[in-house]
């Protein structure tokens, strides 16, 4: 089969009167949006001004939930309950299935946000918390994530997952990514930065910061938008993967395609 491949940016993450990042420029390159649902960022006319463009545009809805922590931009441990993550997980799904409604469609993909993020990889009851909330408001949901407990919680309640390649992190040999507070976590070198992205979606294969190959099977790739020259990157990953014969479809596509041939 062709590869197919999802991208994916952080979108909607301002604030009131004030922006970060370009997410027009994004929209126009991305695939599949994760929208900020007012918790880390966003509020209701960001939120209503994102879903419109996606819808516009042709952009894959996605909800992008977070801990409750605006003033640390969802970054920080809130040490909350499974209970509290999972009902601030219906509560922010809500919220964007709400927007999605009005625009005649709907939210098809969750992407926890920083720490909760980081945290459902690991800790088996925030990622069965997540799961069971996304399965039970929608069944058709897909999860995206990297492999890890959220991925294994995710289809154990039935949903379909879609493994998120970090397109300028540098990854372990387990396939975990290298913590920010270590030395090369996160590449700047823009040609290093499309090499490996090409080599992560054609060869299944991407170079660890032990010089080892670990192999990848991706569906979906995270494009940041939020520093200098990040659109512009973006722009140029698209086009390499386009060069390289590479597919560009929203998530949910891409996940229909792959099942095809299964």
């Amino acid at each position: 089969m062709k590869p197919i491949i999802d991208l994916v940016a952080d979108l909607g993450e301002g604030f009131g009167a004030y922006t970060i990042g370009d997410d027009s420029e994004l929209l126009e390159i991305v695939t599949s949006a994760n929208i900020a649902c007012g918790f880390h960022a966003g509020d209701p006319d960001i939120m209503a001004a994102t879903v419109a463009q996606c819808v516009r545009r042709g952009v894959g809805i996605g909800a992008h939930p977070s801990f409750p922590d605006l003033r640390g931009f969802g970054r920080r441990d809130m040490g909350l309950t499974a209970s509290e993550v999972q009902n601030d997980v219906v509560y922010q799904l809500g919220a964007l299935n709400g927007f999605a409604a009005f625009q005649g469609t709907k939210v098809t993909h969750l992407a926890p946000h920083g720490r909760l993020g980081n945290l459902v990889a690991v800790r088996a009851d925030y990622a069965r918390a997540v799961a069971d909330a996304a399965a039970r408001v929608d069944r058709e949901l897909i999860v995206v994530a990297q492999e890890g407990e959220l991925a294994v919680a995710s289809r154990a309640a039935g949903l379909d997952v879609a493994i998120v390649g970090i397109v300028d992190r540098a990854y372990q040999e387990d396939g975990t990514l290298v913590p920010r507070s270590q030395p090369g976590a996160v590449l700047h070198d823009a040609a290093e930065i499309v090499e490996r992205t090409i080599r992560m979606v054609v060869e299944g294969k991407i170079r660890c910061a032990n010089g080892a190959d670990l192999d990848i099977d991706v569906d979906t790739l995270l494009l940041h938008g939020d520093n200098a020259g990040a659109v512009d990157l973006a722009r140029k990953i698209r086009a390499e993967l386009i060069s390289a014969g590479v597919r560009i479809a929203p998530v949910a596509e891409v996940m229909d395609a792959k099942k095809k041939v299964a």
